[in-house]
């Protein structure tokens, strides 16, 4: 099977030749028989283009790089998927000022960054600490603020939602794709279209960012405030976020070249939520997000780290086809309990973590990756899969032990 046949047969619940092993890359430091040049510039550290519109880089890193990441992981069997960011637009008439206030202004350890928005609804002042340099390979902050960033939530002095006054400004900063992203887009799959069906490998789109936008937008203390004190305005920003997912999800479920959609919930899991507020704004919403790529014939995948075996069932019931991630590690989820709940009901991928690979411990590695595949091998649900990728911390030591215990029990 090819690795597009072997995955698609997987999201299925289809027997397939043998058990499928992916990763993904966020700054993996390649071992030097992988390693490639491209414009004179040594890939020494290996990424995925989902990052793109919401991280910053430390090196070049392009389309044709992914590609050839693809390319490389199949030399030692790996199933790579090709990952596309789906773009989102500003109203035309916003505008923004950025400034740099000194040490000491307005946090007595760092410069703080500041970006201040004119929307139609009014101004938001979005402010974080500028906190220097990171260790190679690792993202870089950027020499502005960026209204979607991960790190902006350790960083954040002033998140874009600091009332519920705010709220309706996001309708301006997080508005469907205009014409020119949705020719960016267009012009995009025609090139990851073109290699992916040359090479047989699968395609996912990320296009929704559901309750992580929320808590970008908000900071996390926020959000969960304004959802507990203010439930109408907190019901109103999930609104408009799902209006500009829905639209981004539209765009790229109905494009011939995307064969799964995903949403990002890292932020949607029990560490914030309870049980009942996930129900009452992120589950809605979901089913229409599903609905979408289903009426495409397109598959929806969920990304959830913890929490998955309270929430993992409502997320089935949703429609939810695929689930990054079952982890026996940060979630604590053995993958007996994540058989026994969701093994019947959608793809499960994970079985192990990338603080398994970073341990140089090859025993446990085996170990996880024994039980993974022996338990939950036999749904022709499973995908192995370290959670939730691999890091510039992530040794190639731990990567040959994996590799080496999933031939074995794959």
């Amino acid at each position: 099977m090819t690795s597009k046949e072997r995955l698609l047969a997987t999201w299925e619940g289809r027997p397939a030749d043998h058990l499928p092993l992916t990763t993904w890359c966020f700054g993996f430091p390649a071992p030097d028989h992988l390693r490639w040049s491209r414009d004179g510039v040594e890939r020494a550290f290996w990424y995925s283009l989902r990052l793109e519109h919401i991280h910053t880089l430390p090196q070049p890193w392009t389309l044709e790089d992914d590609f050839q990441r693809v390319l490389a992981w199949r030399e030692v069997g790996i199933d790579d998927v090709l990952d596309v960011s789906v773009p989102w637009s500003f109203s035309p008439e916003v505008t923004w000022q950025d400034s740099l206030l000194p040490r000491g202004e307005a946090d007595p350890r760092y410069p703080v960054l500041v970006r201040e928005y004119q929307t139609a609804a009014g101004p938001l002042r979005h402010a974080i600490r500028q906190t220097g340099t990171e260790p190679p390979g690792w993202v870089v902050q950027p020499d502005h603020v960026p209204l979607f960033e991960d790190y902006n939530i350790p960083r954040a002095v002033q998140p874009p939602i600091s009332s519920p006054a705010h709220v309706a400004a996001v309708r301006s900063l997080y508005a469907p794709p205009d014409a020119a992203a949705q020719a960016w887009f267009a012009d995009r799959l025609a090139r990851v279209q073109d290699f992916a069906s040359r090479e047989a490998v699968p395609v996912q789109a990320w296009s929704a960012f559901g309750m992580d936008a929320a808590v970008w937008l908000a900071g996390t203390q926020g959000a969960i405030m304004l959802a507990l004190l203010e439930p109408a305005v907190f019901a109103e920003l999930m609104e408009i976020i799902l209006a500009a997912d829905l639209a981004r999800t539209e765009l790229a479920a109905s494009h011939p070249g995307v064969d799964m959609v995903v949403q990002r919930g890292w932020y949607s899991s029990t560490d914030f939520w309870s049980p009942q507020l996930f129900d009452q704004f992120v589950f809605p919403g979901l089913t229409q997000l599903v609905e979408v790529a289903h009426r495409h014939g397109k598959k929806y995948a969920y990304v959830m780290t913890t929490g998955v075996s309270v929430l993992g069932p409502r997320l089935a019931d949703a429609g939810v086809d695929v689930l990054y991630f079952v982890d026996p590690v940060q979630d604590a989820l053995s993958v007996e309990t994540a058989r026994d709940l969701l093994g019947d009901r959608l793809t499960l991928c994970g079985g192990t973590n990338a603080l398994s690979l970073q341990s140089g411990d090859p025993q446990r590695i085996r170990e996880e990756v024994r039980r993974a595949c022996e338990v939950l091998g036999p749904t022709h649900r499973f995908i192995l899969h370290p959670v939730d990728a691999i890091f510039p911390d992530t040794p190639w030591a731990g990567v040959e032990a994996l590799l080496e215990a999933w031939q074995q029990y794959r």
